[in-house]
Formats: structure tokens, C-alpha cells, sequence
């Protein structure tokens, strides 16, 4: 078959494209900005009309619509890109003739009044269909979808990764589904015979309470069991409206809002249809595949958590050298060099300002040229005081030896920087 995948360029439309292909299936890619030789570019913001999708349809045997966002940009981007150029695009199927189409919804708990506006929106592309094709059309609502190059699992691969688990007490149930068996479901929805337009649910085959499924993403990653840390319910809501004013960000209300309520639904139909059991959160991944994963995880909190540290010695450092700690004893330590008076004050206030900036910079400029730069001055600092103030080397508390510390997470972060 000749199938147009609008969406093919999203993580799921990429393994859709994959499977499709390696069945002998011809894929035209639908894409908002074309790549590839043969691409067709379509731009859901703006092709509202049949008309516009009528000529594309030239010579195609079947449609998938795996276009979806997350967010909106701008309001009234749901309505536009889950509703309206879908069900343009669905009557354009109907009037060239078109029965075989797949509408990539998603699966969500609650009632059709009160259902999130993302939720919303693409039901509403679902009813269209199935009024517009009353035969041979497939709504597939998948659950949360695993898919190690997907941002969703990424963040919750992330989450799990954690050396304790934050756990929100009133998150729902969840289903997760492998990205292959989606793949799969859609290829067995548009080769098999016709049959009555339907939705189909496919949810994976385990229902998972929060931590469960964390904790499921953890051994994914070779982790062992990890303590978990219940957070008062007001908390997560809370950072939702916080994260959502933040482009970008997987949480906001609108995603707190569906996971709350849950992610759970039938496996039966999708079996039956395959044929076959749907694969089980435990056996996502192999086990060769754990350390991949777990460095994917690393690296996004691993440099947050250096920085954040990072960052707070130098502010510390800073206001101890302010007067946090008494001024006196500061300008005391500095008599061993030959440093007193106006001197010593004017480089105590100079060393204060750098150290502040050394924290800004680590915050807001990071790179490898400034943790070479912080890594030098620690060994300065360090070699002077050896030198005059031997007593600190020998401090219970060891107060210059941390330093140590200090050069070991600087030099991690040079090795593991991308940036000059």
C-alpha cells in the first residue's frame, strides 16, 4: 500500500515509518518541514480545509494521523492541530475514497465534559472520523508509550533514576505500552479486512500504581529498589502551574490533570488483534540495554546536581567573606601573607565579588573554560593556604582537604561538558 504518515518526523511517526517500510509498505512522509526526497510538507496550523488535502490523496491507499503536541504555543493550537486539519484531512479521505485510516489518539480516564483540553481535542478529532468513515477506519488510543528516543520516557527514565522516588500521593494507575507494539497495532489495523470503523484502546498489559512503574523504569536501567518519598497532594499541582509557564516543560496542568486521573483501559481487542501478548513493562528493554539508559538519565540531572552544588560553595564562600562570617576573623587570616589594613579589606571585597560571579557564571554560563578556570584557582587557593595557614591541613573538620571534593566534581564536569 501507498500510506500517508502525517507526523512522520515524531517519535512515534519515525518507528511507524519503520515498521511500515520493513512490511513492504511504501510511506509517504508527512512532515512540517520536508527533509527527505519525496517528503510532503503539511502544516496542521493551516490545512483546516479539504480542499487543501484532497490533491494529496492522489494515488495513496491509506492515511495515519500521528500528529499531536503536547503543549499549546498559542491558544487554540489543540482545536486547530488536533481537531479541525484532522477532520479535514478525514473528509478528504471519504470524498477520494480513502477507508483505511488510523487517527493515533490517546487513551484518558474521566468524564467527556470535564476532559482535559488536550484529551478533548483529540476525541473530538475521533468522533469525526467515525462519523466521516464508517468502515475500515481505526481511532488507536495507546497508552503512555514507551520509547527510549520519546521525551515523555526519557522524563519519567529520569524520574525513576533518582536515588529516591518522589511520589505524588494521588497520581492514577498506568498502563505503559511498548512503542513497537503501537507499531504493530497500526500496521494489523490497516492490512486486515474492513471492518466497522471502532476505537480500540491499547493499554500495555500490567496496571502499575505510580511507584511501581518507577520503580519498573529503575530496573530497566540495572538500578536496585529505591526509597520512595510521598509528597503532600498539593505539591505536584502546584508545580505543574509553575513548570507550565516554562516552554517546553512535559508538566503542566494539562498533564498533572491525565495522570492523576489515570492511563488504564482493555488490552483484549489490541490482543486479539495482534495475535499475540503485549510486551510487559519488565522486558521493555534488555538487559544489555541498562547501561545506555541509565546514562541517558545521568545526564540530565547528573550536571544540574554539580552545577547546583557548584554553585552554592561559591555563593556560601561569598557571604561568609561579606560578614556572614565576622569580619574581623576574615581579615585575620589574611595577616600571615603580609596583608593588612585597607589592602586586606579592598582583597577581601574583590575575592568576595569573584566568588559571587563564579557562582552566577556556573549558573547562568557554564563551560569547559570556566571549570579549568574554577579548577586552577582552588588549586591557588589550596597551595597558598598550605603554604601560611598549614593548621587548616590538619583541621578535624578538614576544611582544605574538601577541596579535593571540590577538584573532583570540577574535573567531572570538564570530562562530561559539551560546551567550550
Amino acid at each position: 500500500m501507498n500510506i500517508l504518515l502525517c507526523g512522520a518526523d515524531g517519535m512515534l511517526g519515525r518507528h511507524l515509518g519503520q515498521r511500515l517500510e520493513a512490511a513492504g509498505h511504501r510511506v509517504v512522509r508527512g512532515v512540517h518541514r520536508p527533509r527527505l526526497p519525496g517528503d510532503l510538507e503539511v502544516d496542521y496550523l493551516r490545512d483546516l480545509n479539504l480542499e487543501v488535502w484532497q490533491p494529496r490523496l492522489t494515488g495513496i491507499d491509506a492515511v495515519i494521523n500521528a500528529v499531536g503536541i503536547l503543549r499549546e504555543s498559542r491558544e487554540g493550537d489543540y482545536e486547530r492541530i488536533h481537531h479541525q486539519a484532522p477532520s479535514a484531512l478525514f473528509a478528504a479521505c471519504a470524498r477520494m475514497g480513502i477507508n483505511r485510516v488510523v487517527q493515533i489518539s490517546a487513551l484518558g480516564q474521566g468524564d467527556e465534559a470535564g476532559l482535559p483540553d488536550y484529551l478533548a481535542s483529540k476525541h473530538t478529532a475521533d468522533k469525526a472520523l467515525l462519523s466521516l468513515i464508517p468502515e475500515g477506519a481505526t481511532v488507536l488510543r495507546p497508552g503512555l508509550i514507551f520509547a527510549p528516543d520519546g521525551a515523555s520516557t526519557r522524563f519519567f527514565m529520569t524520574l525513576a533514576s533518582l536515588p529516591i522516588l518522589a511520589l505524588p500521593g494521588n497520581a492514577g494507575l498506568v498502563q505503559p505500552v511498548h512503542v513497537d507494539d503501537v507499531a504493530d497495532t497500526v500496521l494489523a489495523s490497516l492490512e486486515q479486512a474492513p471492518t466497522p470503523s471502532r476505537v480500540l484502546e491499547l493499554p500495555g498489559p500490567q496496571v502499575l500504581s505510580y511507584r511501581d512503574w518507577l520503580q519498573t523504569y529503575r530496573q530497566l536501567q540495572g538500578l536496585a529498589t529505591a526509597p520512595s518519598l510521598p509528597l503532600p497532594p498539593f505539591l505536584i499541582p502546584f508545580t505543574a502551574r509553575l513548570a507550565g509557564h516554562f516552554p517546553g516543560s512535559l508538566l503542566c496542568p494539562d498533564s498533572w490533570r491525565m495522570l492523576a486521573a489515570g492511563n488504564v483501559g482493555e488490552t483484549g481487542p489490541a490482543t486479539d488483534l495482534l495475535n499475540r501478548p503485549l510486551r510487559a513493562p519488565e522486558s521493555f528493554s534488555s538487559p544489555t540495554d541498562a547501561p545506555q539508559l541509565l546514562q541517558q538519565s545521568l545526564s540530565i540531572w547528573r550536571p544540574l546536581l554539580l552545577r547546583g552544588v557548584l554553585a552554592a560553595i561559591w555563593f556560601i564562600t561569598a557571604l561568609c567573606s561579606a560578614g556572614l562570617h565576622p569580619l574581623a576573623d576574615n581579615l585575620a587570616l589574611l595577616t600571615p601573607f603580609g596583608l593588612q589594613g585597607n589592602l586586606a579589606l579592598a582583597l577581601l571585597g574583590g575575592a568576595t565579588l569573584l566568588d559571587a560571579g563564579l557562582g552566577l557564571l556556573t549558573l547562568l554560563r557554564p563551560g569547559r573554560r570556566l571549570w579549568w578556570g574554577q579548577l586552577a584557582l582552588i588549586c591557588i587557593y589550596t597551595t597558598l593556604i598550605a603554604w601560611q595557614l598549614p593548621e587548616f591541613l590538619l583541621h578535624p573538620f578538614g576544611p582544605i582537604l574538601k577541596n579535593l571534593a571540590v577538584a573532583a566534581l570540577l574535573i567531572l564536569l570538564i570530562a562530561e561538558e559539551q560546551r567550550p
